[in-house]
């Protein structure tokens, strides 16, 4: 049947996960950090995902899909109930491991400030020359060495794509181009939705038109480096 039902443009997503939040048929899913449609009998075609999504990925479309089937939905949903839908929010006990030693103190290896990328200004002196971090927020707080082992010598940038709401792709791409950045490293967790710091920052690489070293590294949420 032709009927109404949402479109996820995939170039636009930004990974933040908004949308699966917001969907209460869970007819969205987190798939390799973009948002996807995963079946076309889960969605109602209401569109309560689109006003949260920050990007303007998501559009209604009249094409050919399945009927909505309510009971498919409540049986998927019964089936995968949990406290909260979405992996990065989900409440969970850690177990440090123990040190016995007295820890030294750490020197603070910041070079700059501000440091959100909502607050950063797009030319500055720091950036000449140097080595960017993009990283999500939650990475310092999950990874204990966070200041020696990815600050040190480096101009560190930091957001959450879910909880400040926008792209940062276009303001990105202005620092890559407007100075003289000689690498990149962007530190992200292992949840689905950090997957847009990710997106953002190898999009505006891209857009840059630059050819700049980069590389990834995934933390877990206990604290280990993934990759």
């Amino acid at each position: 049947m032709i009927r109404r039902i949402i479109h996820i443009d995939q170039d636009k997503c930004n990974g933040c996960g908004a949308c699966a939040q917001a969907c209460h048929e869970g007819a969205i899913a987190m798939v390799d950090g973009k948002a996807q449609l995963i079946r076309d009998d889960y969605c109602d075609g209401l569109g309560d995902c689109l006003p949260t999504c920050p990007t303007g990925a998501i559009t209604f479309v009249e094409r050919e899909a399945a009927p909505y089937d309510e009971t498919a939905v409540k049986a998927n949903m019964a089936a995968k109930a949990a406290p909260c839908a979405c992996p990065g929010s989900q409440s969970r006990t850690l177990t440090p491991q123990a040190d016995t030693a007295a820890p030294a103190p750490c020197a603070s290896q910041l070079r700059q400030w501000p440091v959100q990328i909502k607050l950063a200004p797009v030319n500055a002196p720091y950036f000449q020359g140097a080595h960017l971090l993009i990283a999500a927020d939650c990475t310092a707080y999950a990874y204990a060495n966070f200041h020696q082992d990815f600050i040190r010598g480096k101009v560190t940038l930091i957001g959450c794509p879910k909880l400040d709401m926008v792209d940062y792709t276009e303001k990105l791409t202005a620092i890559l181009q407007d100075n003289d950045i000689t690498a990149l490293t962007i530190v992200r967790m292992e949840v689905p939705c950090c997957g847009g710091i990710q997106h953002a920052a190898t999009q505006a690489l891209r857009a840059s038109g630059k050819f700049i070293p980069w590389q990834v590294v995934t933390i877990s949420t206990d604290g280990r480096i993934l990759g």
